[in-house]
């Protein structure tokens, strides 16, 4: 089997690493700065034309549904190219009704499509272990599930096309809405006097432990704001979750606040710090009051 990846960015090039070490012949898009170093691990370098002649399987992991529709739909884009039969894996995170429309067009020309975005971050895109939230057909689910095990450690089908992207704008609003939280939390005990260091070990074993508490409460206890998932990509799947939840008529609420602090933050130069960084925000409130 022969595979394609178009996106080798924080999460696209250790993903395709990881699919090199489990021994799957790689192409990945010349145009892309990363690509000599997947070259020396391994690929193989070429145009997007050429991955999608060439492939039975492609992946796109980039920004937002412009990116994959421009990629895929685009003059020239790479389904022009693809064989009937072959499958198209976009691991990006973008609106679920884009997914729908990007499958309905892929499938006039035959091709199967998945959406399956993912969790986890730069650490467990590095390490093989991201969540993958996939939505497809069932046939194609299993033909392609021992790829997506290659770089993750969960691998669910959640329903149709469009049902990937639909839980992952769930799991989007509970990390955006854990992270607000944490910073409130440590931040309440850093102006009570009590070591936010302490009050992190003392809870983790509770109730209120998650994995969000692990990555992120000792970033903010260093003030490391490093990009593992930067803020302004949290700031396009919470916009993606609006428009979902508008459209459908859920209330979120508190997404809308935690986006409207996200978007403070982009307005301060910060879109590029790691999404933990809304502790910037609250430095800003205690030192402005």
């Amino acid at each position: 089997m022969k595979i394609g990846f178009i996106g080798l960015g924080i999460m696209g090039k250790p993903m395709a690493k990881n699919l090199l070490r489990a021994g799957y012949d790689l192409m990945v898009s010349s145009s892309n700065r990363a690509a000599p170093e997947l070259v020396e691990a391994g690929a193989k370098s070429a145009s997007n034309a050429e991955i999608g002649e060439a492939c039975d399987v492609v992946f796109t992991m980039v920004p937002n549904s412009p990116q994959v529709k421009a990629v895929m739909l685009g003059e020239d884009g790479v389904a022009a190219h693809m064989r009937p039969g072959s499958v198209f894996i976009d691991m990006s995170s973008i609106n679920p009704v884009a997914s729908k429309e990007i499958a309905a067009e892929v499938a006039k020309k035959s091709i199967e499509m998945l959406d399956a975005p993912v969790s986890g971050g730069e650490p467990k895109a590095i390490d093989g272990t991201l969540s993958f939230m996939v939505g497809g057909r069932q046939e194609v689910f299993d033909r392609c599930r021992p790829l997506l095990e290659a770089m993750g450690s969960s691998v669910i089908r959640c329903g149709g096309v469009g049902a990937g992207n639909t839980t992952k704008l769930a799991n989007q609003i509970i990390v955006a809405c854990n992270i607000q939280a944490l910073v409130e939390a440590l931040t309440l005990a850093q102006k009570a006097g009590v070591d936010p260091e302490l009050v992190f070990q003392a809870v983790k074993g509770g109730l209120a432990g998650s994995t969000v508490m692990d990555a992120k409460a000792p970033m903010m206890i260093a003030g490391d704001d490093r990009p593992g998932f930067r803020i302004d990509l949290h700031i396009k799947d919470l916009n993606n979750a609006l428009d979902c939840a508008h459209a459908v008529g859920a209330p979120v609420p508190m997404t809308a606040e935690v986006q409207e602090i996200l978007q403070w933050l982009h307005n301060h130069e910060c879109g590029q710090k790691d999404h933990s960084a809304i502790f910037l925000y609250y430095k800003y409130l205690c030192r402005a009051i």
